[in-house]
């Protein structure tokens, strides 16, 4: 069975399905309780036919994924104190936080150490964010060094990299070609990071999610979509 993932914009939605291409006669569309969308399609349907009735969709697939997502665990506050946990590259690390005359964050033996000459956890949020920051910007940029090697046949030149917050996506590619990337993915680990940045080089040859987008995303990296899934499922 072919199969890709598309995505579908209603409102100020943004619906991500996996696209299932089989011999049935009719199109289905199945919520799964973790939120995630298959639409199955007969091999003859058009892109353009089945984004349409996905839309037409759109409402009951929302209405289903806030069913489900009230099932779901949430994440807490972050409150910022000893002993609280925080991802780091895909990883859970318990907070120590030291009273200094310096501000430090280091990682060591299964702990987020931060020396910190306030303790208040407003101070505390925005130090560790600058440090996941920096953290971003060294390890995005080795990863997208080690991942450009795979495109050399395709002449694409190096893109120029921008890392920010966003609340959407993980990243995500410009016609003119520079690729931004979430500051978030630092928490994810580093073969999730590896996906989301070859999938936007993948952007600079095939701009949209077409079938030869997807083919060429799993010749460059044929296990994508288990980091895909980790990404989704550490980040929750």
């Amino acid at each position: 069975m072919l199969h890709s993932i598309q995505h579908l914009n209603y409102g100020s939605k943004c619906i991500e399905y996996k696209l299932i291409f089989t011999t049935r006669k009719s199109l289905g569309i199945k919520v799964l309780p973790d939120g995630l969308v298959n639409v199955i399609a007969p091999n003859d349907s058009s892109i353009t036919d089945i984004h349409t009735k996905v839309k037409s969709k759109a409402k009951w697939i929302l209405k289903q994924q806030l069913f489900f997502d009230n099932f779901k665990p949430h994440s807490p506050a972050r409150k910022f104190i000893n002993g609280e946990t925080h991802l780091y590259l895909g990883r859970q690390f318990k907070l120590q936080i030291i009273e200094s005359t310096t501000n430090e964050i280091k990682i060591y033996r299964g702990e987020m150490i931060i020396k910190t000459k306030k303790s208040n956890p407003e101070y505390l949020e925005r130090k560790l964010n600058e440090w996941y920051k920096d953290k971003a910007i060294q390890i995005f940029d080795e990863i997208l060094t080690h991942s450009i090697v795979k495109f050399e046949k395709y002449k694409i030149e190096r893109p120029t990299l921008e890392i920010r917050l966003m609340e959407k996506r993980w990243g995500s590619c410009t016609k003119s070609g520079k690729v931004i990337l979430n500051t978030e993915l630092i928490k994810a680990p580093k073969g999730s990071i590896e996906y989301v940045i070859i999938h936007e080089l993948c952007h600079l040859i095939h701009y949209n999610h077409t079938q030869k987008f997807y083919e060429l995303q799993t010749k460059l990296m044929p296990d994508w979509e288990k980091w895909k899934i980790k990404l989704e499922k550490v980040m929750l």
